[in-house]
């Protein structure tokens, strides 16, 4: 394998790979033009010539999008987790791909980006329904197609990232809607005597995930001590379930109030005795929340379970997943400071707890005010003065 430069104006080069077609013996040439010194010339000779020598080497002006969306998703796919993988891989074939995999890679542009997102916008559902997609789904489209041409960058398919010039579009903000206090207590006793009530006790009074209730181990419960170990998740993908580390990547310990534990002990009791049916103790890795052979449950199964339990009722009908929002309100409401709100929802960072619950912030704000100024007018009385209401404005009344 072989190369060389050949200038042809000012600035401008031709670069001229070799090699012999292995069939056949005959030579075969390869041009790219390239533009600036010739020692950067030299250079991107010198690095096609390791790409075709190490099986690397693509044709930039015959590879489309979707070829390269392709490749790029077999890429990633050691670096996130299989259901993350599983939800790019979606993404890319079923919204992006369609709008932008005849483009040639080298081609794409930001105006073609852009109206790729208005026709999403306008009429890009693929589920036999009319209308388009969601902002927020194109905007998961953006981020996704965006970290993709990155990658292009790196592997120098292309000069620059297209997507770096294009914006999202707007999404609106919506108040995240939960469970107040009162209607909390009545989902509880409505769904009380059903398989579903551990997990949704666990949900909405310790905010755990879904993942985390179907994985957790009755050795992980101390009811002695009033806490739980959240130290694994299962995941559900299309490949079947495994178990993980929880979201944030560490475990976490989350103290258990004293209605929840007065149910797990009796929830305890009731699994004990079942197993004593089968002739054996209830095991310590047992799972807590399983169907009555020990199997494990799906998470999917619990969320099926929940909708068709709470659409019988009076209540809104919102996700599983919601309940952990109610809690995390329920504690940011009640005075509870972010970073124990944090810990509890196992958020990595205690700005991810603000950003999603910042509708509870006005109140807690307004709170705090009353707080430091019944604290200053204590101080005041105490000392026996009140500069404050001397003043008006900044300044002493006249």
């Amino acid at each position: 394998m072989k190369g060389c430069i050949k200038e042809r104006s000012p600035g401008h080069w031709a670069i001229i790979l070799e090699q012999r077609d292995p069939s056949t013996g005959k030579r075969k040439r390869k041009w790219h033009s390239f533009k600036g010194t010739k020692r950067q010339a030299e250079v991107e000779c010198a690095r096609l010539v390791t790409a075709i020598t190490g099986g690397t080497y693509q044709e930039p002006n015959k590879v489309t999008f979707g070829d390269f969306l392709s490749r790029w998703t077999d890429h990633i796919k050691s670096q996130v987790s299989p259901k993350s993988h599983e939800r790019y891989a979606g993404i890319v074939n079923q919204n992006i791909k369609p709008l932008l995999g005849a483009v040639l890679i080298t081609k794409l542009k930001p105006n073609q980006i852009s109206e790729a997102y208005t026709k999403a916008l306008s009429g890009g559902r693929k589920d036999d329904k009319e209308g388009g997609l969601a902002p927020r789904t194109v905007g998961h489209m953006h981020r996704v197609l965006k970290q993709a041409l990155g990658q292009a960058v790196r592997w120098e398919l292309i000069p620059r990232n297209p997507a770096d010039a294009v914006d999202p579009p707007k999404v609106d903000w919506k108040p995240m809607q939960t469970y107040d206090l009162p209607q909390t207590a009545e989902l509880i006793e409505a769904v009380r005597g059903t398989p579903i009530f551990i997990p949704a006790l666990m949900a909405v009074l310790c905010g755990l995930r879904r993942g985390e209730i179907c994985a957790l181990r009755w050795r992980n419960v101390d009811l002695n001590a009033g806490q739980i170990s959240v130290v694994e998740s299962l995941e559900q993908t299309k490949a079947g379930l495994r178990f993980k580390s929880p979201k944030s990547g560490k475990g976490r310990t989350v103290a258990l109030s004293e209605t929840v534990v007065a149910e797990l002990r009796a929830y305890r009791a009731q699994r004990a005795q079942e197993f004593l049916k089968l002739g054996i103790g209830l095991p310590d890795d047992a799972l807590v929340i399983a169907h009555a052979d020990g199997s494990i449950v799906q998470p999917i199964y619990v969320s099926q379970q929940w909708a068709r339990l709470i659409a019988k009722t009076s209540l809104a009908r919102l996700r599983f997943h919601d309940l952990r929002h109610a809690h995390a309100t329920h504690l940011l409401a009640n005075g509870v400071h972010p970073k124990v709100a944090s810990e509890r929802l196992g958020h990595s960072k205690v700005g991810i707890t603000l950003d999603l619950y910042s509708h509870v912030i006005p109140g807690m704000q307004e709170d705090a005010a009353a707080t430091v100024d019944a604290a200053l007018k204590a101080a005041q009385n105490r000392s026996g003065s009140n500069p404050v209401a001397g003043r008006i404005g900044g300044t002493k009344a006249e």
